[in-house]
């Protein structure tokens, strides 16, 4: 499907089915899952029997190319209607481990790794984050050095989305043990059975029903095969990654946005204070129209940012490139910056209600801080932008 076949008749039946899947499969049981820390892993092939884990991916392992116009709309629906950045997360957790195996792996290992994961059989995470590493990726320590048909991968990750239970790992890993800088990067792909990985659930302040983990690999050995790309090509392979993974953060970050202000202004429509709705106050129209502002100016940079990317993937090369790597680091911070000052004027709307759990500002209250590290901190948003306009 291109961008050109996309009408509003589609977005909408998008988001219609969104908006039932969230109502009839996921409300009432958010509160437990957020309990117990992950959802059931069922959940996966229901999405996928929606044709939502296919979509952006080729027909040949099962996906359906879908223009980032769609997927947004998709992603966008489900935020705002379910609130839940951790079902959010982990459900999709396969949109940043699966692209650099799409895009570098070989027909062996793409035939083995993508079609299941797709079908909601199995699911796939990425792990790139290390112990005292964070955003600088150059400076990863797990090893995987190479031994016969084998590479023995030695080393730690941390803060992994759907590391607890995920079947295959996209791991960036040092295989030039001798040169410490980008290009001695790898990608390797880890089955998430494989004897020596070791993973421990990580406690969070939000996305509660995502398992997140520290993982450990003790001499884990793994064909040579599932080497991603070439030797050395793994830092390139992460930072075009991110570009995709940031513009969909964006999408999920007005979806949340849109969550704060649909409950902000249904409590205040119905709550009463000393005779009167909330909303009959000037105080609080003002704050629900400072909330409307910024929702849709992140829709309209986050439609142009989107635009683009489609034209660029049909094969418009200028569509693409330094500026618009800018464009989607900055939108992400502008994305995240309106999910905050939305989280935050609905839980003050909200009141004392706001402060309790099971209100969607409060969760996504909690929440909005990964939002604005994962995927890229905002600091180093703004250097990669700047860098990228050649300041």
């Amino acid at each position: 499907m291109s961008v050109t076949d996309i009408d509003a008749e589609d977005i909408t039946q998008i988001e219609d089915a969104a908006r039932r899947f969230i109502q009839t499969e996921v409300a009432s049981h958010l509160g437990d899952w957020e309990e117990a820390g992950e959802f059931p892993r069922a959940l996966y092939k229901r999405a996928a029997e929606m044709g939502w884990l296919e979509m952006g991916y080729p027909e040949e392992f099962g996906g359906t190319p879908s223009p980032w116009t769609l997927r947004n709309a998709m992603t966008i629906a489900l935020a705002r209607h379910g609130g839940s950045g951790g079902l959010m997360a982990s459900l999709f957790s396969h949109n940043i481990g699966l692209p650099p195996v799409v895009r570098h792996g070989s027909a062996e290992l793409q035939r083995r790794v993508i079609p299941d994961v797709l079908q909601g059989k199995k699911i796939s995470a990425l792990a790139i984050t290390e112990p005292g590493g964070g955003t600088d990726v150059s400076a990863l320590k797990t090893t995987a050095r190479l031994e016969g048909n084998e590479y023995v991968v030695d080393g730690e990750k941390v803060f992994i989305t759907s590391g607890m239970r995920a079947d295959w790992l996209t791991v960036a890993v040092r295989t030039d043990l001798k040169n410490k800088g980008p290009m001695g990067i790898s990608m390797l792909m880890v089955p998430g059975d494989a004897v020596g990985l070791s993973r421990s659930p990580l406690k969070k302040m939000g996305w509660l029903c995502s398992d997140t983990a520290h993982l450990r690999f003790d001499g884990v050995r793994v064909p040579a095969s599932n080497l991603v790309g070439e030797e050395g090509a793994g830092f390139k392979i992460i930072l075009t990654n991110f570009n995709g993974e940031r513009l969909s953060m964006a999408a999920m970050a007005l979806g949340f946005s849109e969550c704060c202000y649909d409950e902000a202004l249904s409590w205040a429509r119905q709550r009463k204070t000393f005779g009167t709705a909330l909303v009959d106050h000037q105080v609080i129209r003002h704050k629900l129209m400072d909330m409307k502002m910024r929702i849709e100016s992140t829709r309209a940079w986050l439609n142009a940012v989107s635009a683009r990317a489609d034209a660029g993937d049909r094969g418009d090369k200028s569509a693409k490139g330094a500026e618009w790597v800018s464009q989607v680091c900055l939108l992400k911070n502008h994305a995240t910056q309106t999910m905050q000052f939305c989280a935050d004027q609905g839980v003050q709307i909200l009141g004392g209600m706001g402060f309790m759990r099971g209100t969607a500002c409060e969760r996504i209250y909690r929440e909005v801080k990964v939002m604005m590290i994962g995927g890229g901190a905002e600091e180093i948003m703004k250097e990669l932008a700047s860098r990228q306009l050649g300041l």
